[in-house]
């Protein structure tokens, strides 16, 4: 059934807390995405890095430091009023702890095994547990004295938006009574060298669904959620409607190329919340602007929407943020539906406005495009990853009366 998504804290390289990001995410603001050196030898890439400072981490028992946990504890700094509150309303023991995530702290735990291979010793304050991935988990959990369920979801891309649809199962199986649910993951070196390994890295703005993309960007980032069965007191009545999963399994790190994997996603999605294709308002695309994804990722979307629905991908002003993805891209449907997004703005689609003329062509958003005028709004986010794992959350601002329970 659909729950409440009470409340919000987030952080990319658009900026730092919901009011700096919708700003900058509205007005189509890029400029966060910056060519940096030092993450791959001998070349500049352009990343996507949270601006400003983030804050010093407690010092908690068993948890050293890492920049994933400082963009964590930022993402919920924000929202530690209403977290408080939820605890003190339900009991610890009812709180859940779901996030996504597929770096954890590998940064600072290769930059301990550097640090080994040349001194031959490990530094005082290494500890393996910054590097595995229920550590995000984990920090949240203690850091707020909670004794619910508590366990993080890597999935790869689909890590953030699988940990909202476990949360929602969660809440559904009356296991606990909130859920504080998200994804979060850092720039690190394993990564961006991985990718360019895999020759899917671009060194300038990436450039979704283009006839020029020449591969993906990486960021960083952390959407952390309070989700629960009812609309909780001074909170948003933004709503998860639904989501549906599938897994096509067509290649280790390639998408099928029809797309029938992400199609699949898609329908369920629609079935869970109980609503037609055409009644979706937009479409955060997953768009990650190499070139099978974003070939297969069309057919899918003509194939559901044949119509054609508004639609964008975010990752040219925030990069691909790994396993925080699923997690930031249905925030910006949330905020397209909150009160940070006064004009009704549609998140706008960046790129060098040259169609692939190879691929089917999608209704992407022109900057100032605004919401339909009807009473209720229903958004949708695809996240496709490696393994031919596809997740699609559909967001609303009312609840509806949805069939089916999330797949």
């Amino acid at each position: 059934m659909p729950v409440y998504l009470n409340a919000l804290g987030l952080n990319c390289a658009l900026g730092q807390g919901k009011q700096a990001v919708a700003t900058a995410l509205f007005a189509g603001d890029s400029s966060g995405m910056q060519a940096q050196t030092g993450w791959v030898a001998e070349r500049a890439l352009t990343v996507g890095a949270v601006p400003g400072d983030l804050p010093d981490l407690p010092e908690l028992p068993g948890h050293p430091p890492s920049r994933n946990n400082q963009l964590l504890l930022a993402a919920a700094l924000e929202i530690e009023p209403e977290l408080r509150a939820a605890i003190s309303r339900f009991g610890a023991e009812r709180i859940a702890v779901v996030l996504g995530t597929s770096t954890s702290g590998i940064e600072e735990a290769s930059q301990s095994i550097a640090t080994y291979l040349k001194e031959g010793e490990l530094p005082a304050n290494y500890h393996y547990a910054q590097q595995e991935l229920a550590e995000p988990a984990n920090f949240l959990s203690d850091w707020l004295g909670l004794s619910g369920p508590c366990f993080s979801i890597s999935t790869a891309c689909t890590s953030g938006a699988r940990a909202l649809l476990s949360a929602q199962r969660l809440l559904n199986l009356g296991v606990c009574d909130a859920v504080i649910c998200g994804g979060v993951d850092s720039l690190c070196r394993l990564t961006l060298n991985g990718f360019t390994a895999l020759e899917a890295v671009s060194a300038e703005r990436c450039n979704p669904f283009s006839v020029n993309r020449h591969g993906i960007n990486i960021g960083e980032a952390a959407a952390l959620y309070l989700m629960s069965r009812e609309a909780l007191p001074g909170c948003a009545t933004v709503t998860l409607l639904g989501g549906g999963a599938s897994s096509d399994a067509h290649h280790i790190s390639a998408p099928q190329p029809d797309g029938l994997g992400a199609q699949a996603a898609m329908r369920k999605a629609l079935a869970a919340a109980g609503i037609g294709a055409d009644q979706v308002d937009y479409l955060n695309l997953h768009g990650t602007a190499t070139t099978h994804n974003d070939a297969m990722e069309s057919q899918a979307v003509q194939a559901i929407f044949p119509h054609g629905v508004p639609c964008s991908s975010s990752k040219s002003m925030v990069g691909h943020t790994l396993g925080a993805a699923g997690a930031l891209e249905a925030a910006f449907c949330w905020l397209t539906l909150s009160e940070y997004n006064p004009e009704q703005l549609l998140p706008p689609h960046l790129w060098d406005g040259q169609a692939d003329p190879a691929l089917p062509a999608l209704n992407l958003v022109q900057p100032g495009t605004r919401l339909s005028n009807s009473s209720a709004h229903r958004l949708m986010s695809n996240s496709f990853a490696f393994g031919g794992n596809n997740i699609s959350l559909l967001l609303g601002d009312e609840l509806s009366e949805a069939p089916g329970e999330p797949a």
